[in-house]
């Protein structure tokens, strides 16, 4: 049984399974006898970890030729990272590169890192070398001067968007590797928004115009 799943909690998830228990080799005996507490949607409600990721990678199959891969700059180990994986999880994203140091902060991420491919690339100029050969497009994501807005322009079916470090945002070497750069068009006075915010924003962007809510 998976570690984030704690069976005291009865806030969220399911208790345990009546029998007789269902036929499917898809769900894990222990969770189907002490219940199912993790953060999954129900559909995945007993399944095993091996079962869900499985899933997860079939239907990103069918979304093809469309693929989206996240790319995050961790030069500061910024707390923020952790609620950018939690948030490519939700929209089951390719892959998450995790750009500079190794180490990143995971509490965000509430362990849905668990159910993600997530790769550490030392250089910008590794990720650069890798979306050449896999033909994605770098998209920066960053309201910085020479940006359009995300709202109106059209995201490549077949991208990674990059993401900096909340506050100093993509270095400018990020910047000059990627083909694109999209800003989020702000109506406040703070100069930037939450990266976690601004990655949900684009995830969702891209899945409007290639997903058609497949």
């Amino acid at each position: 049984m998976s570690d984030d799943t704690d069976p005291t909690n009865t806030d969220v998830g399911v208790g345990p399974h009546s029998l007789p228990w269902p036929d499917d080799p898809r769900l894990d005996p222990e969770l189907l006898a002490v219940g199912d507490r993790r953060n999954v949607v129900d559909r995945y409600r007993y399944w095993r970890m091996s079962e869900i990721i499985a899933d997860l990678d079939a239907r990103r199959e069918r979304w093809r030729p469309a693929r989206l891969q996240v790319a995050i700059q961790n030069w500061q180990h910024d707390f923020n990272i952790g609620s950018m994986v939690r948030t490519a999880n939700a929209f089951n994203v390719e892959m998450v590169h995790i750009v500079g140091n190794r180490r990143w902060n995971r509490r965000g991420a509430m362990v849905t890192d668990r159910y993600l491919h997530v790769e550490h690339r030392p250089t910008v100029a590794e990720l650069a070398e890798y979306c050449r050969r896999e033909q994605l497009t770098l998209v920066g994501v960053d309201n910085l001067p020479g940006s359009v807005p995300l709202e109106t322009t059209a995201l490549p079916a077949k991208c990674c968007l990059v993401f900096g470090s909340e506050g100093p945002g993509l270095t400018e070497e990020m910047v000059d590797a990627c083909a694109l750069l999209v800003g989020i068009t702000q109506y406040g006075s703070t100069r930037s928004i939450n990266a976690g915010a601004a990655a949900a924003i684009a995830f969702y962007q891209w899945g409007l115009t290639h997903l058609g809510g497949r």
